[in-house]
């Protein structure tokens, strides 16, 4: 069960400690995807804060869609599906702003010892992974590569079939079947050319440019959980994220 501590407040905003508090609760599994937290009132008297105060946590943990109010029913804990992914954690868009969703398919799966950037970016010292690369096309023609890099120490049971018969998207995939949820991304972007693989794989002349993006996906409690480097064609396409704002 939830312990709170006021003391361990001290330089941090009392809402913000309610946040982390409810965070570390979801990492801990006490609240599945998909199911009710506990009213407001019961938070209120675990937490002995305001109602004012708990709301304020709450608005951000919706804002981040980490939870999602239903008018009438109460606050669940998010789930990950399609439609959310896509505008979401899918940034690749027409040049007129348009989505549509990707034709995956699924070209390269292993299972080895981590490299060192691997390691440095999931903080999984001497541990294997599981490394698989997927091309993605839009309006019939391949867009993107992904090469994805998972710890296999979370990932337990993961397989090239598993991945292949998937119902859903790739992190509703994480969440329901290893209970690991995508909160957040942080990505970085460079230019760079094309070379004989992404050529080959993106149809496209050796040294044509590109857009790679590195991503490293976060679950609760601030855990990478997922290192990802893409590569993607824009000459019909760009990136395209939006921030969320909340105050």
């Amino acid at each position: 069960m939830l312990e709170f501590d006021h003391s361990t407040t001290v330089g941090t905003t009392l809402y913000k400690e309610v946040k982390r508090r409810v965070l570390r609760a979801l990492a801990a599994g006490e609240w599945k995807p998909g199911e009710a937290i506990p009213a407001e009132k019961k938070l209120c008297e675990l937490f002995s804060v305001s109602i004012g105060t708990l709301r304020k946590a709450i608005d951000e943990l919706v804002a981040e869609n980490i939870l999602i109010r239903h008018q009438g029913r109460g606050t669940f804990v998010s789930m990950h599906n399609r439609e959310q992914q896509m505008f979401r954690f899918f940034n690749v868009a027409n040049h007129d702003g348009t989505k549509s969703y990707p034709h995956l398919e699924l070209i390269a799966f292993a299972k080895k010892k981590a490299g060192t950037l691997a390691v440095q970016k999931l903080r999984q010292p001497g541990s294997k992974v599981y490394e698989f690369t997927n091309v993605l096309s839009l309006q019939g023609a391949p867009v993107i590569v992904d090469d994805i890099t998972v710890p296999d120490l979370l990932f337990v049971g993961l397989t090239e079939a598993v991945l292949r018969n998937r119902p859903n998207t790739l992190y509703s995939l994480y969440q329901v079947r290893f209970g690991i949820s995508i909160i957040r991304i942080e990505e970085r972007l460079r230019a760079v050319s094309a070379d004989a693989r992404y050529a080959d794989l993106l149809h496209l002349a050796i040294g044509a440019p590109l857009l790679e993006v590195r991503r490293v996906a976060y679950s609760y409690d601030d855990q990478p959980v997922e290192w990802r480097i893409s590569h993607i064609n824009t000459e019909h396409h760009e990136y395209m994220a939006q921030a969320a704002h909340y105050s």
